[in-house]
């Protein structure tokens, strides 16, 4: 019996880590960071347009793996991501995704495609896309105290957005500062590396903590942070980790994705459930101010939020039509009749 080839509809387009790879080239990293950038503000710009929830998070003592849903009246979009900081002391990423856009007319995927560096490239083209509302006219320093996979995604995406060119560098971990000095050089920033937090953040007008352990912590203290900073805080994530000590909160102007989640799990899970904070898309929409005067202490307390990683695949489905950069996965059955799928099963008998 010839067993029947899958039909057109089976295939889904399907885009590997290697590919994605090859398409951030092709483009340009710092190109890739803006025209995603792009997509991310298009988007929250009709904010309510979409669905919208807090991931949906399984945490155990080793990690979270989440769920990150939404769709608008054309999409549906959705990430699988883990957070397990002890991963690296084992040979694993800390964090890996993936994700799914599907249209909401038929149900049926539209794209496939890995998300551990499509991650890494939205949330940095989130942050800096937000710091150009948020941070000091003019700025050009940022210190960066956590160097681990996320560091250098971040500065090309500061560069790229607001001509950030001299970093500050620390980490625990001296061999991560080594890593992203010699990656960043390499990309030809001025880099330095200093002993500490606090040294660090001398002279810069933007800061940025991006660290990973699960735990509360104090990676910047008040004394830290001087009167007209922009604090890009991305490490706190999940509930139980956080980066920034209270008393910076409360003397900060905050601006958020989306609080429902936010108050669960970035820094302001620190401070009582109604504390005042600014959701980022009515600031995209001219709905509020951003930066007002130049002694503000702006602090945007990125979590992650789905719609930014709908954006990065409906940006990626865009980009890869018509190129060698995603391969067709046969993923849906298909079968002539389509109330016989048992037939096309038992057509399938070698």
């Amino acid at each position: 019996m010839t067993v029947p080839s899958p039909s057109p509809l089976a295939y889904v387009p399907f885009v590997s880590v290697q590919n994605m790879m090859r398409l951030v080239h092709s483009i340009g990293i710092e190109a890739f960071i803006q025209e995603l950038a792009g997509y991310i503000e298009e988007d929250f710009r009709r904010w309510s347009e979409f669905d919208k929830t807090p991931r949906v998070a399984s945490h155990s003592r080793d990690g979270v793996i989440e769920l990150m849903p939404t769709a608008d009246a054309e999409n549906y979009g959705f990430k699988y991501v883990n957070g397990h900081p002890k991963n690296m002391r084992e040979g694993y990423q800390t964090v890996t995704a993936f994700g799914v856009l599907s249209s909401v007319a038929n149900g049926y995927p539209i794209l496939l495609s890995e998300m551990t560096v499509l991650t890494a490239l939205r949330t940095a083209a989130t942050s800096a896309l937000m710091a150009t509302y948020l941070a000091p006219e003019g700025s050009r320093v940022m210190a960066m105290i956590g160097n681990g996979a996320q560091c250098e995604f971040q500065a090309l995406a500061f560069r790229a957005l607001l001509g950030i060119n001299t970093l500050r560098l620390y980490d625990l971990d001296p061999e991560a500062t080594g890593k992203a000095r010699r990656n960043l050089e390499g990309q030809g920033f001025e880099v330095v590396t200093c002993a500490s937090g606090e040294e660090a953040v001398e002279g810069a007008q933007i800061i940025t903590t991006c660290t990973a352990d699960k735990q509360y912590a104090t990676i910047l203290t008040d004394n830290m942070v001087g009167s007209g900073v922009h604090i890009n805080a991305i490490g706190g994530d999940c509930p139980g980790k956080t980066e920034l000590h209270r008393d910076i909160l409360l003397r900060s102007d905050i601006f958020v994705e989306y609080p429902e989640q936010t108050r669960i799990e970035g820094e302001i899970q620190q401070l009582d459930p109604d504390h005042p904070v600014t959701e980022l898309w009515r600031v995209l929409r001219g709905e509020a101010q951003g930066r007002v005067d130049t002694r503000q202490v702006t602090l945007f307390d990125s979590v992650g939020f789905a719609i930014e990683d709908f954006s990065a695949l409906r940006y990626v489905h865009a980009r890869v039509r018509g190129t060698p950069y995603a391969e067709p996965l046969d993923m849906l059955a298909d079968p002539d009749d389509p109330r016989d799928l048992f037939g096309m099963l038992e057509r399938a008998r070698g």
